[in-house]
């Protein structure tokens, strides 16, 4: 059994969702990866605009339904050696939105995903996640910020890293020979200690969970006070 909290899943799953910009897509008889091709309606729903003139859309404009399974893989923006976070599988029927007989041929049918089941496996652990609760999730608050905001930090702020890595345990510090971080999130910042074999994921949470995007630089500011801090006690003990 999982032990990822539903609530916790159907977020991450939305957030994955959200961000992505490229899902793998099977129906019966049929393959496709797309890339900027999907959307969340208000409702929740996966919209997927496909070339009208695809054997897919041909199928689906003539069944009206067809069972579909849509796979995401949530990769880490940064660089590191193991880059999967998660992935998502989403089971249901594709169904236009709109049917025209007088659609132009470069125009797009734009399809919804009926959703049955959802699936998230995160960290080794698979969690099923009910289709109503993914369509009710909001998105984490910085899903749409966080490659790039990750990006900027990594390549232009090492010291900053360094300094954040103060706050891991020593324990875990010992024979880490690159940090990198990969994730982060309204609640906090993961970062990835590499070593010559393997790698450990660390979170350093926030003294509370974000509200809004504009607070990400008080947040910041904080756990770099801390791991000053932590800096400082050290060189105390030692002298």
């Amino acid at each position: 059994m999982s032990n990822i909290h539903p609530d916790a899943s159907a977020q991450r799953l939305r957030t994955i969702v959200a961000a992505a910009t490229s899902l793998e897509l099977r129906t019966p008889g049929h393959r496709a990866d797309l890339i900027n091709r999907h959307s969340l309606d208000p409702s929740g729903r996966i919209r997927i605009d496909l070339p009208v003139d695809s054997r897919l859309a041909t199928d689906i404009t003539h069944q009206r339904e067809v069972a579909a399974v849509l796979e995401i893989t949530d990769l880490a923006p940064t660089p590191v050696r193991d880059r999967v976070r998660g992935r998502c599988t989403l089971s249901g029927w594709l169904a236009p939105v709109t049917i025209s007989d007088t659609r132009n041929e470069d125009e797009d049918l734009t399809v919804a995903l009926d959703l049955a089941a959802v699936e998230l496996s995160v960290d080794g652990i698979t969690a099923m996640v009910d289709p109503a609760d993914f369509a009710a999730a909001e998105p984490d608050l910085l899903a749409a910020e966080e490659a790039e905001l990750l990006c900027h930090l990594e390549r232009r702020h090492p010291r900053t890293v360094e300094r954040l890595c103060r706050l891991v345990e020593p324990r875990h510090r010992h024979g880490v020979q690159r940090v990198v971080p990969v994730r982060l999130d309204r609640h906090g910042l993961v970062l990835r200690l590499e070593r010559v074999s393997g790698h450990r994921d660390v979170r350093l949470g926030f003294t509370s969970a974000l509200r809004h995007s504009d607070e990400l630089r008080e947040r910041m500011a904080e756990l770099l006070e801390r791991g000053t801090a932590c800096s400082r006690r050290t060189r105390t003990w030692l002298n």
